[in-house]
């Protein structure tokens, strides 16, 4: 059996989702980002002093530190940063689980677009007889051949 020739797209990972999804993907990572930094700033425990000698107290959930956290769990790769304060705690785990079902419909979606061929649709007698790629029949003196030899002759 002829094996098909494949096309190779440099976009074909995105094709598990549509571009809404990808837009919405989008907007949730930057959203998430912000709520991520709004809620370093405004709670006490993410500020702390590295050195206990200098009283310089710093943030480390900045606008580009959040995103890096964000954009690491999305990618599933690790993070020197760690949330101290349970506001911020639980603007990751909300994250992570949104990340880890994202990344499951993801795998499931990319898994079934990789081991089935597309092929166009077939919406009527004519499209169907037009094409070569779907093999068709019927049984001599059958219903069917009874049918398309009345309503197609």
């Amino acid at each position: 059996m002829k094996k098909p020739e494949q096309q190779t797209d440099p976009l074909q990972f995105m094709l598990p989702f549509s571009g809404r999804v990808w837009t919405c993907m989008l907007l949730a990572w930057l959203l998430t980002s912000l709520l991520m930094l709004v809620c370093a700033r405004l709670s006490p425990y993410e500020w702390y002093s590295h050195n206990d000698c200098v009283p310089v107290v710093e943030n480390q959930f900045g606008a580009l530190n959040s995103m890096w956290f964000t954009i690491g769990s999305l990618m599933q790769q690790g993070s020197e940063l760690a949330p101290r304060a349970s506001s911020t705690r639980m603007v990751a785990t909300t994250w992570w689980f949104f990340t880890l079902l994202l990344i499951s419909s993801y795998t499931a979606n990319l898994a079934a677009f990789l081991t089935t061929s597309r092929l166009g649709t077939i919406d009527s007698v004519e499209a169907l007889a037009s094409q070569s790629k779907v093999k068709f029949g019927c049984p001599i003196g059958g219903a069917m051949y009874n049918f398309f030899k009345v309503n197609w002759t």
